[in-house]
């Protein structure tokens, strides 16, 4: 058994800090678990004793049975020693600090923090924070967060993130904006013991992810990733967002996780004998999440796509070429298939210029056949249709994408659009829960390539 496992298996979990007044994060971390379908045993403790949400509360730490798994401790950084202390008392080996108030604020609280370690290494504990909003592990429907998510919808993707905000307002917008889900999310938090190797070594041996998706400040042990994430990125991708390459970042970094950067140069140099793709923007997080959950990665960098506008042909072929996508010239019979659903006056090519033939044959024809010819063709690893949609000019039925997609299971498609935002809308609602990733920025899905390509390569590199 793995180390972190209890984590995200635990059978048991108490709550030391449970409260019953809503909006607390005592109250609701105890919503977030039972709307999750949690099926294991839940101890709250808080002093009053009595019940919360139909559970009884224990009124000491003291009256906790000796078989519990993890505690989840959330009370304030001065009261969490001694609730440490008690718990292993009881006992209890595996722990969430969730509370913030340690070395990331002052040096009283790194006091506090130095005196948490010190228990850890006395009492051989296993400590996820402090300063973490939690960690979440859908397979087994249970989350430590205090922030008020609700149903957290399971998915293919684990997030690793020293910060709170990925497991808190981040993971509401995929839940509510998005239509993929998580399998694991880890707060790291200051890392006061468990760190992001350790997270990664765990997530490339759990057979529900599929991918590792990373925002991290500062490496605790940098050889030690190196060494975890050489072995995992030759299995699944891999994307990390380093923050701190700037003074104002490594000084904002500091003061949110007393975390201290690395040279960026260096941090480069790591993560690319690693084989871990590195993104630049908080938004990759999240379309990352999405590709991962929805596509397989394409087997090389050739992409064809098919756009209404000529600006847009020439902006995104640009766009590529600084992205290092190929866009290849494609076979002769499939140039001449593109020539017949157009007009005469077009010259069709790849990328292809779409909008004369929807013109000719109508919107749904053209893109369904241009878009069937060019996935066709053995130099186009993946497509990009650029959807013209608003209602005057035609609303093609979104499923022949969808039954395009099971045709070429092995050649991703990304769908971005121009026109009408209400109508975008609805095909972002009818083409993602059937597995089609939509993008509401035409360079979006080419970013995506982008980070996808660099991923298969890693995983294809020679030992």
């Amino acid at each position: 058994m793995h180390r972190l496992t209890p984590f995200f298996e635990p059978r048991s979990v108490a709550i030391i800090g449970a409260s019953a007044v809503a909006g607390k994060p005592g109250c609701e971390i105890l919503r977030n678990i039972l709307a999750n379908g949690y099926r294991g045993k839940i101890y709250p403790v808080n002093p009053k004793g009595g019940r919360i949400m139909e559970l009884d509360v224990l009124s000491s730490i003291g009256e906790l049975p000796r078989d519990v798994d993890l505690a989840v401790i959330i009370l304030p950084a001065g009261a969490t020693a001694q609730a440490l202390r008690e718990c292993a008392d009881q006992g209890i080996r595996y722990f969430v600090l969730s509370s913030g108030g340690f070395a990331e604020v002052d040096a009283a609280g790194a006091r506090i923090q130095e005196e948490l370690a010190q228990i850890i290494r006395d009492r051989g504990l296993h400590v996820l924070g402090p300063n973490t909003s939690g960690h979440t592990s859908m397979p087994q429907g249970f989350t430590s967060t205090f922030f008020p998510q609700g149903k957290i919808r399971r998915g293919r993707v684990s997030y690793i993130a020293q910060t709170g905000n990925f497991g808190t307002h981040t993971l509401k917008y995929i839940l509510t904006g998005e239509h993929f889900g998580v399998a694991r999310v880890v707060g790291l938090g200051n890392k006061i013991d468990i760190d992001e190797a350790d997270a990664l070594e765990y997530l490339g041996d759990d057979p529900e992810t599929a991918a590792v998706i990373i925002y991290i400040e500062s490496f605790k042990r940098p050889l030690r990733f190196l060494e975890v994430a050489r072995e995992v990125t030759r299995r699944k991708p891999v994307v990390l967002l380093k923050s701190g390459a700037t003074e104002a970042g490594r000084q904002a970094a500091m003061a949110h996780t007393a975390a201290m950067a690395s040279p960026d140069r260096i941090v480069d140099g790591m993560l690319h004998q690693a084989g871990v793709v590195r993104v630049s923007e908080y938004t990759h997080l999240v379309l990352a999440g999405k590709a991962f959950s929805m596509l397989p990665l394409p087997q090389g960098n050739g992409v064809s796509f098919l756009a209404p506008s000529g600006a847009m042909l020439a902006t995104l072929s640009d766009f590529c070429t600084h992205l290092r996508l190929h866009i290849p010239p494609m076979e002769t019979e499939n140039v001449k298939r593109l020539q017949e659903i157009s007009p005469s006056y077009i010259r069709m090519r790849n990328p292809v210029d779409i909008w004369p033939a929807a013109l000719m044959s109508g919107v749904e024809t053209a893109y369904r056949e241009g878009m069937e010819i060019v996935l066709q063709d053995p130099a186009v690893n993946a497509v990009v249709p650029v959807l013209m949609l608003t209602r005057e000019t035609g609303m093609p039925d979104p499923v022949f994408i969808v039954e395009l997609a099971k045709k070429y299971p092995d050649k991703p498609i990304l769908v971005t659009f121009s026109g009408a935002k209400d109508c975008m809308d609805e095909y972002k609602a009818a083409l993602e829960p059937q597995g089609i990733p939509t993008f509401p920025e035409p360079e979006q899905p080419f970013e995506v390539l982008s980070l996808m390509v660099r991923c298969y390569r890693a995983m294809m590199r020679p030992r």
